[in-house]
């Protein structure tokens, strides 16, 4: 496939936290494929920030761990501020795939799209558990009724989107119901969104820094609460 960044100033966005062991090769992976990454290290208590930068990455650090929403809004006003015209948010664990990078990229373009969602229930989910399955099926019917959008996949953390869409995202949850929350605001802003199957490959790794149900139970919370107040 054309690489797409031919046609977009693409940035991709990766949050980490603690990172140290995948974060090399997730790095290499991005760039193989052409692209920029930026790492926004969560304030990280390993080595990180310094593999970022050894591996050819901008590198931006928050002092103290605020989220990972907070570091996905950094990163995104970040690329905003150096001309990014698509922008691309890709996790820091090995879950993701580089090569679907260029799919999201193509979907905008093709659908004439603002967002391009990656969803593992088009696409393919290795190695998913049972307990993770329900966990992402009850917050995808959750948010179906919050946002009213008819999404397969709403924790997905690869996502692109177009400049005009990513000025539309002010997130404010800087935990994981960011997720959520950037649904909830893409159904406000009114802008084309199109869902795109994707891989998502779940590791021991990726699986021990994921989501609990204790987790889910903070995130409905956030989320009531941030419905109540807006």
């Amino acid at each position: 496939m054309k690489n797409q960044s031919e046609n977009y100033h693409v940035w991709v966005i990766i949050a980490a936290y603690n990172e140290a062991g995948t974060l090399a090769r997730v790095i290499s992976n991005v760039e193989s494929y052409g692209f920029r990454a930026a790492v926004v290290d969560d304030g990280s208590k390993d080595a990180t920030y310094r593999i970022a930068l050894a591996n050819g990455a901008v590198a931006i650090r928050h002092p103290v761990n605020l989220g990972q929403g907070a570091a996905l809004q950094t990163g995104i006003a970040y690329a905003l501020t150096r001309g990014a015209q698509a922008i691309v948010t890709f996790d820091a664990d090995g879950q993701h795939r580089a090569s679907d990078i260029e799919v999201l990229l193509a979907a905008l373009k093709r659908e004439n799209a603002d967002f391009a969602l990656g969803s593992r229930f088009l696409g393919r989910s290795l190695r998913m558990p049972v307990t993770r399955f329900l966990l992402l099926r009850l917050a995808t019917l959750f948010t179906r009724l919050t946002t009213g959008l008819r999404l397969t996949d709403t924790h997905n953390g690869l996502r692109a989107m177009t400049r005009k869409g990513a000025q539309a995202i002010r997130l404010r949850q800087n935990r994981m119901a960011h997720a959520s929350e950037i649904l909830s605001q893409i159904a406000d802003s009114g802008l084309r969104y199109v869902e795109v199957p994707v891989t998502i490959e779940y590791t021991a790794y990726s699986l021990a820094k994921g989501q609990r149900i204790g987790d889910s139970l903070t995130i409905l919370s956030d989320l009531i609460t941030e419905k109540l107040y807006r």
